[in-house]
C-alpha cells in the first residue's frame, strides 16, 4: 500500500472520512479525547489503511478537532492551564518517543496494542469517577504530571490517539480534578502532542495529510457541539455510551486481526 491514496480512492474516501470526522469530533467534545480512538480503527476498517498509516493520519486529524473542542471548554472556563503546562512538557517528549517506536514494532503488533488500549479504555469508562476539584499543585505533583504526560505522549505517537483516555481519569483519580475540567485540560494538552507527532510522521511519510484534513475539518462543528453537551450531560450516562462503542470497535479489530493470516495491519 502506498503512503498517499490515489485520486480515485481519495474521492471514494471523502464520504466515509467526513462521517468519521463528525463522529470523532463529537467524541472529542463529549469526553475530552482527541478522537483517535475512533479515527484509527475507522481508517483501518473502512478505508483499509495499514496500521502505521492509520495511526499517523489519525494524529493529524486530531489537531483541528482538539482545537475546536478546546474553544468550547475554555469558553466555559473548564481548562486548568497550570496542569496543562506540566502535562504538555511530558507529552511532547513522549510523542517523539512514540513516533520512533511506530517504525520498530510490526504492524500487527500495533493493531493488537491499539485493540488492548480500546479494551482498557472501555473498562475504565464503566467505572464511575467522581471528584470535587483539585488540590494545590506541589513539586511532587508537577513531576507526576510530567510523567503522566510522558506516557500520554508516547501512546499518542505510537497509536495515533490523543491520550485523553489516560489523562482524564488520571487527573480525576490522582489530582481530584472535576471531570469536565479534566476533559478540557486534556484537550489542551492533546494539541501540542498532535503537532509534534504529525510533524514526525510526515517526515517519515507515515501520514496522509489529505485524509487527515478531511477527517479533522469535518469534526470541528461536532466537537463544539459535543463540548456543549458535555457541560450538561450526566457523566455516568456519557461514559456508559462511549464505553459501549469502544468495546464494540475493540472486539471488531481483534476479530479481524485473528481472521487475517496476512500482516495487513
Amino acid at each position: 500500500m502506498t503512503v498517499q491514496v490515489t485520486e480515485t480512492r481519495l474521492r471514494r474516501s471523502i464520504a466515509p472520512a467526513v462521517a468519521v470526522g463528525l463522529g470523532a469530533g463529537l467524541l472529542s467534545g463529549l469526553f475530552g479525547v482527541g478522537g483517535g480512538i475512533l479515527v484509527v480503527p475507522a481508517l483501518v476498517l473502512l478505508l483499509k489503511f495499514d496500521q502505521r498509516l492509520a495511526n499517523g493520519t489519525s494524529l493529524g486529524a486530531v489537531l483541528p478537532i482538539s482545537i475546536s473542542s478546546l474553544v468550547t471548554y475554555w469558553a466555559h472556563d473548564n481548562v486548568d492551564w497550570h496542569m496543562a503546562l506540566w502535562l504538555a512538557l511530558g507529552a511532547i517528549g513522549g510523542a517523539l518517543i512514540g513516533t520512533k517506536l511506530i517504525h520498530i514494532l510490526p504492524k500487527k503488533v500495533l493493531g493488537y496494542l491499539f485493540a488492548a488500549m480500546l479494551l482498557i479504555t472501555a473498562v475504565r469508562l464503566f467505572i464511575p469517577l467522581h471528584a470535587d476539584g483539585r488540590t494545590a499543585l506541589t513539586v511532587f505533583s508537577a513531576i507526576a504530571l510530567v510523567f503522566i504526560g510522558l506516557i500520554t505522549g508516547t501512546l499518542a505517537g505510537l497509536l495515533g490517539i490523543g491520550g485523553g483516555v489516560v489523562m482524564v481519569p488520571a487527573m480525576a483519580v490522582f489530582f481530584n480534578e472535576i471531570s469536565v475540567v479534566a476533559k478540557g485540560t486534556s484537550v489542551a494538552v492533546i494539541i501540542p502532542t498532535s503537532i509534534i507527532g504529525t510533524w514526525r510522521n510526515w517526515k517519515s511519510d507515515n501520514v496522509d495529510l489529505r485524509v487527515a484534513a478531511i477527517v479533522g475539518l469535518s469534526g470541528i462543528i461536532s466537537a463544539i457541539g459535543g463540548g456543549i453537551i458535555a457541560d450538561h450531560m450526566s457523566q455516568d450516562l456519557s461514559n456508559i455510551l462511549f464505553a459501549s462503542l469502544v468495546l464494540v470497535v475493540a472486539i471488531k479489530m481483534v476479530w479481524d486481526l485473528q481472521r487475517n493470516s496476512e500482516d495487513v495491519y
